[in-house]
């Protein structure tokens, strides 16, 4: 899904002209970004887009004259490029709808911290390499027999068990098309630790939960799994579940470089659930989720990992394949299948 470029190319959407200059002041500090163009609105952008050919674009969501949404939409149909979400805490429900329009990713608008700076341009280093089109196309296509509204016909491989999720970049719109076709009796509870800044995870649980039929929710201390529920690891604790099936929150591990830890998840669930365990690693950069994913299989688990093609980055997922730790690799639209197959509904 990726793609050879030299010099990134970058076009800035916001109508804040001191966030351009910001944002520009960051890029441009590297010898292989440059920024080709700027635009206050929405509208602006279309145009500029279509004129500068740009690599990749950074889009700001509430603006004057057009807003985020529209221009994604837009821009994906008439002149597909890598698009950035860059947006403050205030408008987090509403950037999470973007990557429904086709955006790759969301981000929060940098400061001056060395981390964020950090964050931004790997950011755009690695979706600038995204091939737009073939990903458009990976995720529209069909795959299986989805069966939506199916029933728990028979008790199967997962009574009493539980599907862990690790996820980064690419993650929220994977984990979007999988819970949107999982049924409302789904008979396992669902765990996720998907990497994303510190505020953001209950915009993402609000969107997610308008897709699915299952409960979806941030996840806190001393709650007790239960099946149909899905419970996503917030952004400023580590996350694990006991053998009691209760969630436990912890501070971050300072050793981890990724956030919030999906290794940390995986083990916990690998050690408490045993060969109950179904694991899946997604779409991400790095290799945080790993070792969970080998302790999940030598648990005696079930692991699969979702594919190359349809994956926005194909980095954590890949190593854990390539490692030896993963039972069964699929195309995104083939997991939910999969899943509702070990849970026994047909």
């Amino acid at each position: 899904m990726a793609k050879t470029i030299g010099t990134i190319k970058v076009l800035l959407v916001d109508d804040s002209v001191l966030v351009r200059e910001m944002i520009r002041d960051i890029l441009e500090s590297e010898a292989d970004i440059i920024v080709v163009g700027e635009a206050s609105d929405g509208m602006e952008a279309i145009s500029k887009v279509a004129l500068l050919k740009p690599d990749i674009v950074t889009m700001d969501i509430e603006m004057p004259v057009m807003g985020g949404l529209e221009a994604i939409e837009r821009i994906i149909a008439e002149h597909p490029v890598p698009i950035l979400v860059v947006t403050a805490l205030t408008g987090v429900r509403t950037a999470f709808a973007a990557v429904s329009k086709g955006a790759l990713d969301v981000i929060e608008k940098p400061d001056i911290s060395p981390e964020n700076v950090r964050k931004l341009i790997k950011k755009i280093r690695l979706l600038a390499k995204v091939d737009v089109v073939a990903h458009l196309s990976s995720m529209k296509r069909p795959s299986g027999t989805l069966g939506v509204k199916g029933v728990v016909t028979q008790k199967g491989f997962a009574k009493g068990g539980i599907v862990a999720i690790a996820a980064s970049t690419g993650g929220p719109q994977a984990i979007h098309k999988i819970l949107s076709y999982l049924p409302v009796n789904f008979p396992v509870p669902i765990v996720i630790t998907q990497h994303i800044a510190e505020g953001f995870t209950q915009g993402m649980v609000d969107w997610l939960n308008a897709v699915t039929p299952l409960t979806v929710q941030v996840a806190a201390t001393g709650t007790i799994l239960a099946a149909g529920n899905v419970y996503v690891n917030p952004a400023e604790h580590s996350m694990r579940v006991t053998e009691q099936g209760m969630i436990i929150l912890g501070d971050r591990d300072a050793r981890q470089v990724y956030h919030p830890s999906c290794n940390t998840l995986l083990t916990s669930v690998a050690a408490a659930y045993r060969e109950r365990a179904i694991g899946l690693i997604l779409s991400g950069m790095g290799e945080d989720g790993v070792l969970g994913m080998q302790a999940i299989r030598t648990g005696g688990g079930a692991t699969f990992a979702q594919d190359a093609q349809s994956s926005v980055v194909y980095g954590m997922n890949r190593v854990a394949v390539e490692r030896g730790y993963i039972y069964k690799v699929m195309p995104l639209g083939n997991i939910a299948v999969e899943l509702m197959q070990r849970a026994g509904i047909k």
